[in-house]
Parts: structure tokens; C-alpha cells; sequence
């Protein structure tokens, strides 16, 4: 397959972020039917609905890129470069009239074995803010660059922490929540990973850290970061998830979160 215009595969990227985002403030004050309900989480019709929608319009411009998302792959899966979608990340905020929820897009590229984000849309309906970043470029927000904040002192940042709650991930992650919070200027969990990674890469939030994430949740959000100034170090998890610290550059060894991420 040909290399894929990075500035066309862009503008596809946010015309369906920005057409899934429209399902969601559309239906922001309307019921909202629960496809499925496990302990601690929901999948809505309007999840199932914006990845349609999502899809549609990036295989209309890419007909020959595969799809990995939240709710079903599509396309052929040895493809050389893969769309990765979150329709709603932060779908629990959304069911419960939270306005914090958000599009994430990113396209990927086959490196080896692996696969590497060359680039990635986050938009928030609620803000009408749009941030994207392509590989070796800035990220930008409406339009504007962006960058991480500069703060070094654990007692001046603000940070951002997600587990899951399995007994494993309780356990190692309370402890963490305690110290961080103590140590920290404030802690916030906020229930949208795609969001978090966005507001570090803009510097809002100094770090964001979770022990047990999926690749769509992040795949768009860590690369903001880096064409931001900031880090984002992953490793695999179980089950093929990810653990996952991005941040400003200055202060995840000085946070010591090394065995919150073992």
C-alpha cells in the first residue's frame, strides 16, 4: 500500500470526529438506550451508532485501511496501516450528564511487528475543542499550538490517575492515590483517558497515569503528547492492554511510579 497523505488521512480524521461529536451533543438531553451493563462500566446504542458513523466516512477516504475500535474491527487486519477509535471515550460521564467525555482517532502505521501512531484527533463536543498531532509535527488545538506545561515541583502539579477495579489494580493503586495526593498540588480522576492525555499535551494536567488501559483509549492522546515536549512510556498488560504514564518530561521518575506500573 502507498504511503497514506498525512494531511488528507488529518482531515478525514476530524470531518468523523466532528460528525460523532455532533450524535453526542445531538443527544446530550435525550434518553439513552444501555446496550450493556457490567460492574463498572456501560456501552450505549449512541457508542455503536458514532463508530458507525466514524467508519463510514474514514472508509469512504480510506477504503483500504483496516479499523480497530472499542465497538468491533473492521477491514483487513494485516493491512499496513490502522485507523484506532474510541467513539466515546468516557462513556460513564456521558450516561450520567457529565460534559466530560470526548472522539479519539489516530491512524497507525505496521512498524515490524508493532504498529506506531503517525497521527491523532481528540475532540471534545462540549468545549468545541479539537486537538491534533501528526508524527514529527506540533499538536495543535483549534488551530493553535500547544505545549506542555514546564512544571517540575510535585508540590506545584496537578495530576490525573485512572485504575481499573479489579483487586490487583485496587491494591497496587490505592496506595499510590494516597502518596500522590499527599505529595501532589491536587489529584484529579476524571473518567476520560483520551481527555487526560489531551490536557497534558496542552498543560492542563502536568501527568497522567493508569495501570490498565486500551490501546484506543490512548493511541491518539500519547502521541499529542510527545509532538507536545512531554513523555509517554507504556508497557504491556495482561489481556492486551497497556500500562501507560505520559507527562511533561519532569516528573514521572521523580514520582516514583515505577511499581504502580509493574
Amino acid at each position: 500500500m502507498k504511503t497514506v497523505s498525512t494531511k488528507s488521512a488529518l482531515a478525514a480524521a476530524v470531518k468523523a470526529a466532528r460528525a460523532a461529536g455532533k450524535i453526542m451533543r445531538d443527544n446530550w438531553h435525550r434518553p439513552k438506550r444501555v446496550n450493556s451493563s457490567e460492574a463498572h462500566d456501560i456501552k450505549l446504542e449512541l457508542d455503536v451508532r458514532c463508530q458507525k458513523t466514524i467508519t463510514g466516512i474514514l472508509q469512504k477516504a480510506f477504503p483500504k485501511i483496516s479499523l480497530l475500535g472499542e465497538e468491533g474491527d473492521s477491514g483487513d487486519a494485516t493491512s499496513e496501516y490502522r485507523w484506532v477509535v474510541d467513539p466515546i471515550d468516557g462513556t460513564v460521564n456521558y450516561f450520567f450528564g457529565m460534559p466530560h467525555a470526548c472522539v479519539s482517532i489516530a491512524l497507525q502505521r505496521r512498524d515490524g511487528a508493532d504498529h506506531k501512531t503517525v497521527l491523532g484527533v481528540i475532540y471534545d463536543p462540549f468545549t468545541d475543542e479539537l486537538w491534533k498531532a501528526a508524527r514529527g509535527g506540533k499538536t495543535k488545538l483549534n488551530g493553535r499550538v500547544v505545549r506542555v506545561s514546564r512544571r517540575g515541583k510535585p508540590g506545584g502539579a496537578v495530576i490525573a490517575m485512572g485504575f481499573s477495579k479489579s483487586r490487583e489494580s485496587l491494591e497496587k493503586s490505592l496506595p499510590h492515590l494516597m502518596r500522590l495526593a499527599r505529595r501532589t498540588l491536587k489529584i484529579r480522576l476524571m473518567g476520560s483517558a483520551a481527555l487526560e492525555l489531551a490536557y497534558v499535551a496542552c498543560g492542563r494536567l502536568d501527568l497522567y497515569v493508569e495501570r490498565t488501559i486500551n490501546l484506543w483509549d490512548i493511541a491518539a492522546g500519547a502521541l499529542m503528547v510527545e509532538c507536545s515536549g512531554g513523555e509517554c512510556w507504556t508497557l504491556p498488560a495482561p489481556d492486551g492492554k497497556l500500562r501507560m504514564c505520559a507527562d511533561n518530561g519532569l516528573l514521572r521518575k521523580k514520582l516514583q511510579l515505577g511499581s504502580l506500573l509493574k
